[in-house]
């Protein structure tokens, strides 16, 4: 995580970055420079912002002048993550020495937006997990230029809690998945217990005395057993908790119904869901929000083996209710049966799921919104606020009653999908609602008393070369998308 401090005295000579709005003068320190440079603000502010280098500024330093592009929310954010990328590439002498220390210059802002300056710059500056040997590179200290310390530490602490949640998500996903097995992860979530959150770890034995059929199935054909794993906040005590539910699997091969091999790499991160939870409860911790909260982990590994479970098996789940196996490519939706179940028994005030479910949601909103489904309209729509606020957006998607009626099943209580070309005769048949399928087949076992929304982030987890996304580019790989979502939900519905 990059380390973020106030201070109200430029100190060394570390490279500096000034965010510049059109239409405002620039302080004498910069505007000397500027006027060689013949710097014209509006110029900045193509649609992710651009930056401008000059040299000799603040005691011979290098500065940038940093655009956040056209006004629009988060803008400030997006002149932090470009702060940072700008002068992660400057070196300061002739040997190339990357930039370890940087600043960026707050002062005249009010403590909100040197938070959102800050928040920008810490998601844009965090180093994901890199086993290459030799030291690692990049920008590690940022200094926040600020008129008053004191004034701008409360909001600094809040947007510091936050990222440390954000960052487990992304360096969670990041892991291969021969380190992050389940049972690696579980014993990673143990050290959340240091924050002052309960880790109650489940095993298989455990699963097995319980009846979890769906999620102890899935992950079968693996040399490392499923876990389910549930971490709870406790807020200022008292009141029922909001439960966040997440598909933790931390390598997808589909099983049986094995996936091509043309991007199998990237199914390592089939647990971004679980890790966004995870994060969000840390989140929430290190802030210590009043609001009790738990998140319940449905983590396995989908592999293939002599033991794997087998399109045409029924299973029965920790509900009771059978399922009649099609594609052993769902089963996100198998283990997040079970750990919805799981979560009503905590008699939680309302549930959210996350998960990288279908490749449904994403022929639907590309890589632009994660799909929103719910049985509770107030709830969907705090959500999407949520998401909005942040830069994490949602979009909401129907559960009709021909999705849940395509799931009857002849030998089983109801099937969880549908096989391919089941859509029905002609050419249409071949395309499938499997999204809204999944959320019918989900809201099963969320029932329909308790307020649920199910968030479908494939598209969204993973930030690759081309696809940016979201309010500002963030580096490729996992993004953590959800984190931020869960902690503005919970700050706007459930803390008052």
């Amino acid at each position: 995580m990059l380390k973020l401090r106030l201070t109200e005295l430029p100190r060394g000579r570390h490279p500096v970055a000034f965010p510049a709005v059109p239409g405002e003068a620039l302080p004498p320190a910069y505007a000397p420079a500027a006027a060689v440079a013949r710097f014209d603000a509006a110029r900045l502010n193509g649609p992710w912002g651009e930056a401008l280098r000059l040299d000799g500024v603040l005691g011979r330093r290098t500065a940038w002048l940093v655009g956040a592009g056209p006004p629009r929310p988060l803008r400030l954010e997006a002149a932090g993550a470009l702060a940072v990328a700008s002068m992660s590439t400057e070196r300061e002498d002739k040997d190339a020495q990357p930039v370890r220390h940087a600043v960026i210059d707050a002062r005249g802002l009010d403590p909100a937006s040197v938070g959102q300056l800050a928040m920008g710059a810490g998601m844009r500056g965090h180093r994901l997990p890199d086993l290459r040997t030799g030291p690692r590179r990049g920008l590690r200290r940022l200094d926040l230029l600020v008129d008053d310390a004191g004034a701008a530490a409360p909001e600094l602490a809040r947007v510091e809690a936050v990222l440390r949640g954000v960052g487990l998500a992304r360096d969670l996903a990041a892991e291969p998945a021969n380190r992050l097995t389940p049972t690696s992860f579980a014993d990673r979530l143990l050290g959340l217990r240091k924050h002052g959150i309960e880790v109650v770890v489940h095993g298989r034995d455990w699963l097995e005395r319980h009846g979890y059929g769906a999620l102890l199935a899935v992950g079968q054909g693996s040399a490392h057993p499923p876990r389910l794993v549930v971490l709870r906040w406790a807020g200022a005590g008292g009141g029922s908790p909001v439960a966040f539910v997440g598909k933790g699997i931390t390598f997808d091969t589909g099983g049986i119904s094995i996936k091509p091999a043309k991007g199998m790499e990237a199914m390592k991160g089939d647990m971004a869901g679980a890790a966004a939870c995870a994060g969000a409860i840390l989140a929430l911790a290190l802030r210590r929000s009043p609001a009790p909260a738990i998140a319940v982990l449905a983590i396995a590994e989908n592999a293939t083996g002599a033991t794997s479970y087998r399109p045409g098996d029924v299973l029965r789940t920790a509900s009771g209710r059978t399922v009649e196996v099609v594609d052993t490519d769902a089963e996100g939706r198998l283990v997040l049966a079970d750990a919805l179940h799981h979560a009503r028994g905590l008699a939680p005030r309302a549930m959210i799921d996350l998960a990288t479910l279908t490749g449904s949601i994403v022929s639907a909103l590309g890589h632009h919104r994660a799909g929103l489904f719910g049985n509770d309209d107030p709830l969907r729509d705090a959500c999407m606020a949520a998401g909005d606020a942040v830069g994490e957006p949602l979009w909401p998607m129907p559960i009709g009653e021909r999705h849940r009626s395509d799931l009857d099943s002849a030998i089983a209580d109801l099937r969880h999908c549908l096989p391919p070309g089941g859509g029905g005769p002609g050419w249409a048949g071949k395309f499938l609602p499997d999204a809204c399928q999944a959320a019918a087949f989900l809201r099963e076992f969320a029932g329909r008393d308790i307020p649920w929304a199910h968030l479908d982030i494939a598209g969204m987890d993973l930030r690759e070369e081309g696809v940016e996304g979201g309010a500002y580019p963030l580096p490729p790989g996992p993004s953590g998308f959800g984190v931020r979502l869960l902690d503005r939900l919970v700050a706007d519905r459930f803390e008052t």
